[in-house]
């Protein structure tokens, strides 16, 4: 279900899982879709959503935007990055589509409330329907999703940051996870 996008060259890592060295420490992982569409089933799937890259509209009456969260890396410069899926009230929605392709967008639209539609792996607690703020960037950048601050800890994680070590761990619980 996620894939790794940034991958920085570094020594690896060895993995507590299976002992064996891997080549490179990922940054990020992303999901291809809202948390809905998997639970669709797979032949009902191209009736019920109009899904792109970036874009999702499920039945006529639920949107999507497909956003970044990042997290500072401590003992790092690059940040991690989760990208996932919001949904967005039909008017913001709208109101993104309408500005897609403008120059200048990001200073044109206000950040809009979502709620965070993507089941991360790596927390205790559920991040489906967390409460986010969606902050539109420049044409070709992907928006910024801002947690809502509570003590989800992904929201504390986005607050605070992260290790590397942390890094690792979210690494190890993907490669090996079953889904």
């Amino acid at each position: 279900m996620f894939n790794r996008f940034y991958k920085p060259k570094n020594n690896g890592y060895l993995c507590s899982c299976c002992g064996k060295r891997h080549p490179d420490l990922p940054r990020s992982y992303g999901c291809d879709a809202p948390y809905l569409w998997f639970q669709a089933k797979p032949e009902e799937r191209e009736a019920r959503f109009r899904l792109d890259s970036d874009l999702c509209v499920m039945d006529g009456e639920h949107f999507f935007i497909r956003g970044n969260v990042e997290i500072t890396i401590v003992d790092d410069t690059q940040p991690f990055i989760w990208d996932v899926w919001v949904s967005l009230s039909k008017a913001s929605f709208d109101k993104s589509v309408s500005t897609w392709t403008k120059k200048g967008r990001e200073n044109e639209l206000e950040p809009m409330f979502g709620w965070l539609s993507t089941a991360l792996p790596c927390y205790s607690e559920s991040t489906l329907s967390l409460k986010t703020m969606v902050h539109t960037r420049e044409v070709g950048v992907r928006p910024f999703i801002e947690i809502e601050p509570t003590e989800h800890p992904l929201a504390v994680e986005q607050q605070n940051g992260i290790s590397l070590k942390r890094v690792q761990e979210i690494a190890e619980i993907i490669k090996h996870s079953k889904n």
